[in-house]
């Protein structure tokens, strides 16, 4: 079925348009001037409905055919339309549709061609500009941007480097997108902004890290203490299931885990019972193990070091030389 960006056109073929409610149904009771007119309706009927209370004055050219707030899905139509037949959701908006990252209220983003007249209309919609537009763009219902572009677009919007490598690390291991795929995505359409820190990203994802507080351990506990670099994601079979540990130390010499928790509480029954299983079977098998969070790895990482630096040392880990102290660490002392 053709997609609401064909109804926009008002010399459509009568006899090719939907009925007037599959419309509205598709469009979550937003139309356009052009549709309006297609269907019927003059400036002076328009005007008058708008007038009356029955619809709505969304933005340029945009009404919505009832009064009161808009729902997510007309807001999503609206600035759609507003963009033209070949606007896109992006960015934030993109990764909400793909499920990359919670809704959240904040205005639609749409990407369209360079040379579109469109521009941000706020609170509503934040209009993007792209000349590769026809290479990332999805025929979905709604249209939006590819998975890859979609977390490209998003990393290149952040404030900082170290944001942007955050986010990739992050969207890359917990969606459906592969590292040769972003790899092929980033080579192909390469960013203006941050494409060394994209490019360190996936290489930390694809050496095995899933998530910012790794990435954390990694560069502020382990790099920046002189500590070695524990495998990542290691598999250990738990009661018939495989199961992975964050960071082990067995290459060194020493059986050793350190688990890196990123959830507050473990509100989910499932993974409470997981994890004590795992605690238990590491017990039997007579390794040691130390858990941290964010607030521990991003907020006293000194202490985090010098702990597994005990633990190994303990385990008779092999260990490439003395404790380095880092920044924090000396400011520490000498206060």
């Amino acid at each position: 079925m053709p997609t609401y960006s064909r109804w926009s056109e008002a010399t459509i073929a009568e006899d090719q348009r939907p009925s007037w409610q599959c419309l509205l149904a598709e469009q979550a009771g937003v139309v356009s001037v052009a549709q309006l007119r297609a269907y019927g309706h003059t400036a002076d009927d328009i005007a008058a409905n708008v007038k009356a209370g029955r619809w709505g004055h969304v933005l340029s050219r945009i009404y919505s055919t009832f009064t009161g707030d808009l729902p997510r899905q007309s807001k999503i139509h609206a600035a759609l339309l507003y963009g033209g037949a070949e606007a896109t959701l992006s960015h934030h908006t993109a990764a909400e549709e793909w499920r990359m990252i919670p809704i959240a209220e904040r205005p639609v983003e749409i990407t369209v061609p360079y040379t579109s007249s469109a521009v941000s209309q706020l609170p509503l919609v934040v209009v993007h500009r792209s000349r590769a537009l026809r290479y990332t763009r999805l025929g979905t219902v709604p249209p939006r941007t590819k998975r890859t572009d979609t977390i490209v677009d998003l990393a290149v919007s952040q404030e900082t480097r170290q944001a942007a490598l955050n986010l990739v690390v992050d969207l890359v291991s917990q969606s459906a997108v592969s590292v040769s795929a972003m790899m092929e995505c980033v080579r192909d359409r390469p960013p203006f902004r941050y494409r060394p820190t994209i490019d360190q990203a996936l290489s930390l994802v694809r050496t095995g890290l899933m998530s910012t507080l790794e990435v954390e351990y990694q560069q502020q506990v382990e790099r920046a203490h002189g500590l070695p670099s524990g495998d990542k994601q290691t598999p250990f079979i738990v009661d018939g299931k495989t199961l992975w540990e964050d960071v082990t130390y067995d290459g060194c010499g020493a059986e050793v885990t350190v688990r890196l928790d990123g959830r507050a509480t473990h509100s989910v029954a499932g993974v409470a019972f997981r994890d004590r299983r795992r605690d238990n079977a590491a017990e039997l098998a007579g390794r040691s193990r130390l858990v941290y969070g964010w607030h521990e790895v991003h907020n006293d990482p000194c202490a985090v070091a010098r702990e597994v630096r005990a633990v190994l040392t303990r385990r008779g880990a092999v260990l490439p030389g003395p404790h380095t102290p880092c920044p924090a660490c000396v400011g520490v002392v000498s206060a």
